[in-house]
């Protein structure tokens, strides 16, 4: 079985909202590969997210595989294993409320469980050479003119407006009856 280093980072240059970059580095054998791409609408987590799970997907092969992450959100979510109970509990933390990201966690968890995986948290912006890597990597993508959609976010952010539109319309007319009827939003 290979055994490889890889080295993420994720970037959002407006956090939440702003265009969003992932930066990978591969070691294998002594030699180095670099990854990135950007998405237009993100978040910090999400690109954290994506960055682990590209990486990952791009190995073939069942690997043992030490990942790097800057992130204490993944490495946590992954070592201490939350992500697997909030999947287990139909995507509910410890305080039953619905788990973020859960579109990205759920892609994450089955590129894991394809190889042996490892994930450990290194400071970020500490002189580390692939992290420092992958930092910019990440940060050029995000500023790139060849960025494509996070659907994920978006689709959670239009359910955000819609349902704030909602809302102003039940405060406004007491009753969101119209508002299901004639726009037939979500319902």
């Amino acid at each position: 079985m290979k055994s490889l280093e890889i080295f993420t980072d994720g970037s959002c240059l407006r956090n939440p909202g702003g265009a969003g970059g992932y930066g990978i580095v591969f070691v294998y054998e002594g030699k180095k590969k670099e990854v990135s791409g950007g998405v237009e609408s993100t978040t910090s987590n999400r690109m954290e997210l994506l960055a682990c799970i590209i990486a990952l997907e791009c190995i073939r092969e069942k690997s043992r595989i030490t990942l790097y992450s800057d992130s204490k959100y993944v490495v946590d979510s992954i070592e201490k294993k939350w992500a697997y109970g909030w999947r287990k509990n139909n995507w509910k933390k410890k305080d039953r409320k619905k788990a973020k990201n859960v579109d990205l966690w759920e892609r994450l968890l089955l590129a894991i469980e394809k190889h042996e995986v490892k994930m450990l948290w290194i400071k970020s912006h500490n002189d580390h050479v692939e992290n420092e890597i992958c930092d910019q990597l990440a940060y050029s993508a995000a500023n790139s003119s060849n960025l494509i959609k996070d659907t994920g976010y978006v689709e959670i952010n239009d359910k955000i407006f819609f349902n704030s539109i909602e809302n102003k319309f039940k405060q406004l007319s007491g009753s969101s009856r119209y508002f299901d009827k004639k726009l037939n939003i979500y319902k």
